[in-house]
């Protein structure tokens, strides 16, 4: 099969030899907790993987850290950089932390840092919601969490904040891509842009890049399938509007077409050594098809899925310049519009 000229050379994704043996490590952690009938192994994952607490006391970029209920189940982790703790109104980014819909929480230490360099950067509240996992809670539990919590900040964030957000956002990575796709969804008109890095969807058909890329780190397909039958609804297939997005898209835009028209505009980041990134670019081409305003495809050619939990890539720090390009234009172009009185 010829490569096509997006498709990365063949051999193995140029990476460090200690993100190599992280991600070997996540790999093999993950493989290990996940049980041949469909249970998790939690003690085994909560022995290895990495927590920290909320840290008031501001880090040395001056992001301090809570920790908020928003219901009885959910919670919320906010990130305050400095120049909104000392009253200045930023924008709001309401994120949702990958995982397979299995793995990972608000407090999960990478996940953690990474709110952290996006609060920092942008600069921007950054709201990380601790929703509810796969297997224990199927589809659409995180969707109606992630729904909660964008109400939730929405509504001022209980109080937590010195001043109302400018805009807010909704953001994640990976099956957090595919929450945060979701709940933009449900909500649209309130929120002011969407930033999807490496969205995970699915479908029964394999793509090219599930074909070509099953040895690339996070690609098997025995693990993938794994993590869709846990969060499913029991019997689904792959192609239920939950995993295939791009083709839910491309149906309704064929029946509701107006639908699409008033989604909020969307950055999507994609990685040239990602299984996924073929659903990644239909999904932005569906959208674009559908009538959406805006569909950005940024492109990382050397980056395996989930580089940007790797500080010390250059494309990690890329990828936070161009989401703090895209949340800082929207979040002006959202104060300069018309307000919109709707219920």
């Amino acid at each position: 099969e010829m490569a096509s000229s997006d498709s990365p050379p063949p051999g193995k994704p140029p990476l460090p030899w200690r993100v190599r043996l992280l991600v070997g490590a996540a790999s093999f952690l993950h493989s290990a907790s996940l049980r041949a009938d469909g249970t998790v192994n939690r003690s085994l994952l909560s022995l290895f993987e990495r927590t920290v607490p909320p840290s008031p006391a501001p880090d040395a970029a001056g992001v301090s850290s809570t920790d908020h209920a928003v219901s009885s189940h959910l919670r919320v982790r906010l990130f305050v950089p400095a120049p909104a703790a000392s009253g200045s109104q930023l924008p709001m980014v309401v994120y949702f932390h990958g995982g397979g819909f299995v793995f990972h929480s608000v407090a999960t230490a990478q996940f953690d840092a990474l709110c952290r360099r996006l609060a920092a950067s942008i600069p921007a509240v950054v709201a990380s919601v601790d929703y509810r996992l796969a297997p224990e809670h199927r589809a659409p539990s995180a969707y109606d969490d992630g729904e909660a919590a964008l109400r939730w900040a929405l509504a001022g964030a209980g109080g937590a904040l010195p001043s109302p957000p400018t805009a807010v956002f909704v953001a994640g990575d990976s099956a957090g891509g595919n929450v945060a796709h979701h709940v933009a969804a449900r909500l649209q008109r309130d929120v002011a842009g969407l930033v999807l890095l490496q969205p995970f969807f699915g479908g029964e058909a394999r793509t090219a890049s599930e074909q070509r890329l099953f040895h690339a780190p996070f690609g098997s397909p025995e693990r993938l399938a794994w993590l869709w039958r846990a969060f499913l609804p029991p019997g689904a297939t792959r192609d239920h509007e939950s995993a295939n997005v791009p083709d839910a898209i491309q149906r309704d835009g064929a029946t509701a077409a107006g639908r699409w028209r008033a989604f909020p505009p969307t950055l999507v980041c994609v990685g040239g050594w990602d299984v996924h990134q073929d659903r990644q670019r239909a999904y932005a081409h569906a959208l674009r098809a559908a009538g959406a305003e805006e569909v950005r495809v940024a492109e990382f050619p050397d980056a395996i899925h989930a580089f940007y939990l790797f500080e010390g890539l250059a494309d990690s720090q890329r990828l936070l310049a161009d989401v703090a390009e895209f949340v800082n234009r929207r979040a002006a172009e959202h104060l300069d519009a018309p307000v919109n009185d709707h219920v």
